[in-house]
């Protein structure tokens, strides 16, 4: 038989090929429906609340995760859990994590393309935040799995954080003429003071740099300055030292004053101030202006002159941030009738977790376990005093009575620096009596963030009230500024005062959380991860001695001449026991591999117990965790992605 002619071949095919079987789904009219390529989509406007402040304006359907309307992604569970994170973790990771579950929720859509964000911006955040999901027992949601619905650099991800990072107002020119060592006395929102921190940091690169140790419950980044001759490292032997201004959102003479003395450092510094270049080449210095931007927030709606004693005084979930840290000082007054007990270096207790722990308080604390600072001041407003710990009265019904530290004698070695203006000499206004304007005992009210500082590391904390107004008109900040820089710079160099040194084992490496003391002051310090290690003492005859598990402890005298500005050097060289190492950390016991700040606690290897280790347990008769009924009272279908067991 012979062959088809072409001809009736080619109708074959065209018939054969007219009516497939659809191989795509079929619309409701029966109709074969190809869906449109990956790289054509319909974009449309994003219109999800929760997530408005997105760094894009357009999205598609079917999202990553298949849903194919508005109403079906705000009834899934996914929608829910995004709307009340921050109120779950308390404020961590706020906004981030949200606007990472928005980026696959609502995946951003340019020029009919679907981008997808950056997968290592959620294996940075998975990392930072898991520590938090675990507190509250809840599993990392599966939507934020940074392998399935992430992309890498080389696919052309994009950062779904970048309106955290650079949406600022735009950098404001300075007046013609003027030379940026020009110093503006007026009062900066939240972008000018970022703006002015990371300015002042790019004209002083070699010696600053800016870095943010965590964010407020309305996801503002705390924002640190960093001086020194190498920026972002710790140096053996060099010692760190942070002030703090605006704890109370209304109370910004401090928050300013920290602004300014940022710019000052650096303009000095360039211009060849002998002064401040000895500063910065030998210490390592913090600036926190602000650490309660939501409160200062509400403060400066008000304005300089209108705002009341205490609007913008709490943070965004109403609470004093200057009265929401542990109360080791309790603690303290009990193990100090006890002989041969350590009363330094309190771990947190664990009934403290259960309570509000606001998220600036989390970073403060992180902060503190991180970096080994030596000394620190809050600066307040409100009053014309200085105060020392102990803040919190050793008997709270008399508010006024003298509870010192076992360094009193190091407070009157840092009173004599802390006297910012003429007026400072006498307390004249406040609720407060004191004479030669020291305070120490003055609250009834425990919980204190100076307190805290002394009594869980080894920073020693003063509190400075900068005046009366805790909002002070504009015209004010200048003389203001002239009254306390030269009190702000003699404090910092006081971190130089004391005895400095290493301590190493016999053959050169150095012994971490080894215990330095000091005969007569029952309260000890610890060495850094470099084994070195700072104290403040005032001039005098000390006899000091340094030990740890393992090792011999060896005892040196020292002498310290009145005169004697800069810290003695004494270096230790322990040797090891013949026999097994010797507890000598009497009465407390750190232990467990993580504390609840996610890190090394202060004593560095050895942490505090985790409070929340039992509510990540599985109960016994299976019940779900707290926020379990929240959830399926809203949706019906019931996140079981979020259960850990």
């Amino acid at each position: 038989m012979p062959p088809p002619p072409p001809l009736l071949l080619l109708t074959v095919l065209v018939f054969a090929t007219a009516r497939p079987g659809c191989e795509f789904e079929r619309n409701p009219a029966g109709e074969c429906h190809r869906p449109p390529a990956a790289d054509s989509v319909t974009c449309v406007d994003l219109q999800l609340r929760t997530c408005s402040d997105a760094a894009y304006n357009h999205t598609t359907f079917p999202t990553l995760l298949r849903h194919r309307s508005w109403e079906v992604v705000e009834a899934s569970s996914e929608y829910i859990l995004l709307s009340v994170l921050h109120q779950l973790l308390e404020g961590q990771c706020n906004p981030d994590l949200r606007l990472l579950g928005c980026a696959v929720l609502a995946p951003r859509c340019e020029g009919s393309q679907v981008r997808r964000p950056c997968r290592h911006i959620c294996e940075g955040l998975r990392e930072a935040c898991q520590p938090a999901f675990d507190a509250i027992d809840m599993a990392w949601p599966y939507f934020l799995d940074c392998h399935l619905y992430f992309a890498s650099e080389d696919e052309g991800c994009y950062d779904p954080l970048e309106k955290l990072r650079g949406g600022l107002e735009a950098d404001e020119a300075l007046p013609s003429g003027l030379p940026p060592t020009f110093i503006r006395f007026s009062h900066h929102s939240y972008a000018q003071m970022v703006r002015v921190l990371r300015r002042t940091a790019s004209r002083c690169a070699h010696v600053a740099r800016t870095y943010s140790i965590g964010r407020s419950f309305d996801g503002r980044d705390l924002l640190v300055i960093e001086f020194s001759s190498r920026p972002g490292q710790h140096e053996l032997m060099e010692p760190e030292v942070k002030l703090i201004g605006n704890i109370h959102g209304n109370e910004v003479a401090g928050r300013e004053m920290l602004i300014y003395l940022a710019q000052y450092l650096c303009s000095e510094y360039l211009l060849g101030n002998p002064r401040i270049q000895r500063l910065l080449n030998t210490t390592r210095i913090h600036l926190l202006p602000s650490m309660n931007p939501d409160g200062y927030e509400v403060a400066a709606a008000e304005g300089a002159g209108y705002n009341g004693w205490t609007s913008g005084r709490q943070n965004a979930q109403n609470l004093d941030l200057n009265r929401n840290f542990p109360d080791l000082t309790s603690e303290y007054y009990q193990l100090a009738e006890t002989r041969g007990v350590r009363s330094d270096h309190i771990p947190i207790p664990q009934h403290y977790w259960w309570g509000k722990v606001a998220p600036e308080t989390k970073a403060i604390m992180k902060w503190m376990q991180t970096i080994p600072f030596v000394l620190s001041a809050s600066l307040h407003g409100g009053d014309l005093v200085v105060s020392y710990p102990f803040d919190f009265s050793k008997h709270p019904q008399e508010e006024k009575m003298f509870s010192p530290t076992p360094d009193e004698k190091v407070r009157g070695l840092l009173h004599s620096v802390m006297l910012m203006d003429k007026g400072r000499s006498e307390v004249r206004y406040g609720p407060f009596v004191g004479r030669d304007s020291f305070l120490m005992g003055k609250s009834s009210e425990p919980s204190r963030m100076s307190d805290f500082n002394y009594l869980h590391t080894n920073c020693f904390e003063i509190t400075v009230e900068l005046g009366c107004v805790k909002f002070p008109p504009e015209e004010a900040l200048y003389t203001l500024w002239q009254h306390n820089k030269e009190s702000l710079l003699n404090f910092m160099e006081t971190v130089h005062r004391g005895i400095k040194g290493v301590v190493m084992d016999k053959f050169g490496k150095p012994v971490k959380n080894a215990r330095i003391l000091v005969k007569g002051i029952r309260h000890d310090i610890t060495t850094a991860p470099d084994g070195d290690y700072w104290r403040l003492l005032p001039p005098g005859t000390h006899i000091v001695i340094a030990q740890a598990p393992g090792y011999t402890k060896v005892i040196k005298k020292v002498i310290l001449p009145a005169r004697m500005k800069r810290a003695g050097r004494v270096d230790f060289i322990l040797q090891p026991l013949g026999v097994g190492p010797r507890n000598f950390l009497h009465g407390l016991r750190r232990t467990g591999p993580h504390g609840p700040l996610g890190g090394a606690s202060s004593l560095g290897e050895a942490t505090e117990p985790d409070p929340l280790r039992a509510r990540r347990q599985p109960s016994a008769d299976g019940s779900k965790p707290w926020w379990w009924s929240y959830f399926t009272s809203l949706s019906t279908h019931r996140p079981r992605w979020l259960l850990k067991y």
